[in-house]
């Protein structure tokens, strides 16, 4: 490139220290601010020559456009909000995993917010915060627990952008992504049932958690048309982990000493289960089948490897985005908005060494 005008190497010098900006492309390159606006945008007829010596400019500069800029002119930020609790958990980590892929392939940021508990009191302040930042859009991945979905019927829903809820009973009006927990439930009761196990208990995520509200009612009502026994003594809550898991394996083997097969909530109770059965000398599957839910990795691996119900999280957190994109498309043209739903993801029974008799 041939020298610039009067006062520009001054900006090469200083590439390192300073912010460069469309006008100083502009400047070195010898064309407007507008024609450099053009290049970066891809907008207009743009002469090859003139395009090259203002990419050449961008290069040497190392100029970045300013999205905070851009984004009060096209009044969007390309950026969603996601509220989320415990990714260190398996399953919110993977549904996650679902949304940032993407959004980036949408060509969205995010934007991170983690409660520290599921029902957390502070959903005010965190939308407010969404709403000086000016996201495109939410997705309000906490699972639905106790009352801390109360506040989206209130009118403060109204003066938000669209959002898309995770983990929570379909509602009218809202546009919900979830797994069938209740189906998931049935079919892995069923799958012990089939195996010929007869006294089928169950260990419960917390009751207060409408995800473990629902696989209770799954096992529940599979026994009931089986004609098996569901009594309250087959059931002991748990929380999600294997400490809890092992724990509740001991109460349920004191209430019910003749069970022969367990549901485990999810794949971590399952784990603390298989312990507990181990050190009261009870065989699996021969003795009693167990079945988690999840299919973390891990999970093939257990011994004997757990069958489980897979969720496909990362798919719940992908058709989670492809919605709510659909839905800030529709706002931004000033339409109505898409007519709200509830997507459901059926769990996939996948079978191991655990349940099967030899």
């Amino acid at each position: 490139m041939s020298d610039p005008p009067d006062g520009t190497q001054f900006l090469r010098t200083a590439n390192n220290t300073l912010h460069a900006t469309l006008q100083d492309v502009a400047v070195l390159a010898g064309v407007s601010a507008k024609t450099v606006s053009r290049v970066v945008n891809n907008q207009g007829e743009i002469k090859e020559t003139t395009r090259q010596r203002v990419q050449e400019a961008i290069d040497e500069l190392g100029y970045q456009p300013n999205f905070l800029a851009r984004s009060l002119v096209h009044r969007r930020t390309h950026t969603l909000a996601v509220v989320a609790w415990g990714i260190d958990y398996f399953g919110p980590s993977r549904t996650l995993v679902g949304i940032q892929q993407q959004a980036d392939e949408l060509g969205y940021s995010l934007f991170l917010n983690l409660l520290i508990q599921p029902d957390d009191p502070s959903h005010e302040r965190v939308l407010n915060d969404f709403i000086a930042h000016r996201v495109d859009g939410i997705i309000w991945a906490v699972p639905e627990v106790g009352d801390n979905r109360t506040w989206i019927k209130s009118d403060r829903l109204k003066q938000l952008p669209p959002i898309v809820f995770l983990n929570m009973s379909a509602q009218p009006g809202f546009t919900v992504v979830s797994v069938n927990n209740q189906n998931g439930a049935k079919r892995a009761t069923q799958h012990l049932i089939d195996q010929g196990r007869c006294r089928v208990g169950i260990i419960t995520g917390p009751q207060r958690w409408w995800e473990a509200r629902e696989r209770y009612l799954g096992w529940k009502s599979t026994l009931d048309q089986a004609g098996l026994k569901s009594s309250p003594s087959l059931a002991v809550e748990s929380d999600w982990s294997s400490a809890g898991g092992e724990q509740a394996m001991y109460k349920l083997l004191m209430q019910e000493p003749e069970i022969d097969a367990v549901f485990a909530s999810s794949d971590q109770i399952a784990l603390g289960a298989m312990r507990a059965l181990s050190a009261s000398g009870r065989r699996i599957p021969q003795d009693l089948a167990i079945v988690g839910f999840d299919n973390m990795p891990e999970s093939a691996f257990f011994d004997p490897p757990l069958t489980t119900m897979y969720q496909h999280l990362v798919d719940v957190g992908r058709i989670a985005v492809q919605n709510l994109h659909r839905m800030i498309e529709v706002h931004r043209k000033g339409k109505e908005l898409v007519e709200a739903q509830a997507m459901i993801s059926e769990p996939e029974l996948i079978v191991r060494a655990s349940t099967m008799r030899p």
